[in-house]
């Protein structure tokens, strides 16, 4: 009886994240607030509570975080990864100024701490790698000068989680300094032996893994990612970063082979892992937070168009490419409830939780649309000044010049028969 309930129940979650995929492809936007939605209408105070079947999602909800970092860690080589810190790590200062700092100062205010400060900052910080990537392509702009500037600021988003993670889950655990340090440490260490070996012995490793046999490729692949983010858990780094490490070590051939067999399983989990974490806000929640969320996402919203429009600047990227990179890079996404599900899952502020889906659904949304409107938005409010400025030049009347007196007159004239 308990597995068939349990059958039941499952079958149904995988049957309406079907549905709502397929309903957001239709109008093409993401799926992720739909997903969001539905684990809130799921969980504790929705329509439909699950029961014998949340274990399981659980389980399926880790192994979509793994899947999510190891298929962005497919997408970057070594050399890449290096050359971008080389060249692009002012935009990612910049990036991590704008972006994280309001969402520590907002957490402060609220009263939460200094632990919720850090981890609200990792959500304000991050932008969604998946959702802009789907935008960039559905608007055809992959060939654009400005993409290069909105990738690589992605890609040292992603870089600085390898860092980030671990002293979260550092912090979480409520380790003291001595013990965050060392887990730190591991994590570093680990991220530059792996870029090391990538770099020196990248293709070695991708002739160990490869085999011509899609199935043994995908056991392969799947096996040493799972158990590399399990010891990367067990050393209290984190099991994401383990399966981004695993993505970048492996390149060639077998990346876009792992890459092709691990999207449709990426996907699915994923989808789970978003209504694993809509289960645990109680909808109830929200609203008391919905006003302080939607005050976050206007700041971060004109933080992150103002990144990508430096960042494009200083790649001397037009004007209208400035105005679309910074559009782009609004939307948040599945890195920020990664975030916020290790605080939910920890304990930390119940708020915090509730906070993040509001600011994630409203961030998801909105950020298609600025990727879509900014720079023609920014175009038409330039007219419109540029009118307003011919407008009062045109009006105003020309400077007349003084009228002289009769006197000064004369005594010009003078003035002249005298020279």
């Amino acid at each position: 009886m308990h597995s068939a309930v349990f059958l039941i129940e499952f079958g149904a979650i995988i049957l309406a994240l079907g549905l709502l995929g397929r309903f957001a492809g239709r109008f093409r936007f993401s799926p992720i607030p739909l997903y969001l939605l539905a684990g809130l209408a799921f969980g504790e105070g929705g329509l439909l509570p699950l029961g014998a079947s949340e274990e399981f999602v659980a389980i399926g909800a880790e192994i979509g975080v793994i899947l999510l970092f190891l298929m962005l860690g497919l997408e970057y080589t070594a050399s890449d990864l290096v050359s971008n810190l080389k060249t692009q790590y002012p935009a990612g200062l910049v990036d991590m100024g704008l972006n994280a700092v309001p969402g520590a100062i907002a957490a402060l205010l609220m009263g939460w701490g200094p632990v919720a400060a850090v981890v609200l900052a990792g959500v304000t910080w991050i932008s969604s790698s998946g959702v802009i990537a789907k935008v960039l392509n559905d608007l055809g702009r992959l060939g654009n000068r400005e993409t290069p500037v909105i990738l690589s600021i992605l890609v040292l988003e992603d870089l600085a989680m390898a860092v980030y993670l671990p002293i979260i889950t550092a912090l979480l655990a409520g380790v003291g300094w001595a013990a965050g340090s060392l887990t730190l440490g591991i994590a570093l260490g680990a991220a530059g032996l792996v870029l090391f070996l990538a770099v020196r012995y990248g293709r070695v490793i991708s002739r160990f893994v490869s085999s011509d046999d899609p199935e043994k490729l995908l056991l392969v692949v799947l096996g040493l990612t799972i158990l590399v983010a399990g010891i990367a858990q067990q050393l209290q780094v984190s099991a994401a970063v383990g399966a981004f490490l695993v993505g970048i070590a492996l390149s060639g051939e077998v990346a876009e082979g792992a890459h092709s067999l691990l999207a449709p399983l990426r996907d699915l989990f994923a989808a789970v892992f978003f209504v694993f974490f809509g289960l645990h806000t109680d909808p109830a929640s929200i609203p008391p937070v919905l006003l302080p969320a939607l005050a976050l996402a206007v700041v971060t919203a004109c933080t992150k168009i103002a990144t990508g429009y430096w960042a494009a600047r200083r790649a001397k990227i037009s004007v209208k490419g400035r105005w679309r990179a910074g559009g782009a890079l609004v939307a948040r996404g599945e890195f920020s409830i990664v975030i916020a599900g290790l605080a939910v899952t920890a304990g930390i502020e119940p708020s915090l939780g509730p906070l993040a889906t509001a600011y994630v659904l409203i961030l998801v949304i909105v950020g298609p649309l600025t990727a879509r409107f900014a720079q023609p938005v920014a175009a038409r409010v330039s007219d419109l000044r540029s009118r307003r400025r011919d407008t009062a030049a045109v009006t105003l009347p020309a400077p007349r010049k003084p009228e002289r007196s009769s006197e000064e007159s004369l005594d010009g004239q003078n003035t002249s028969g005298r020279s």
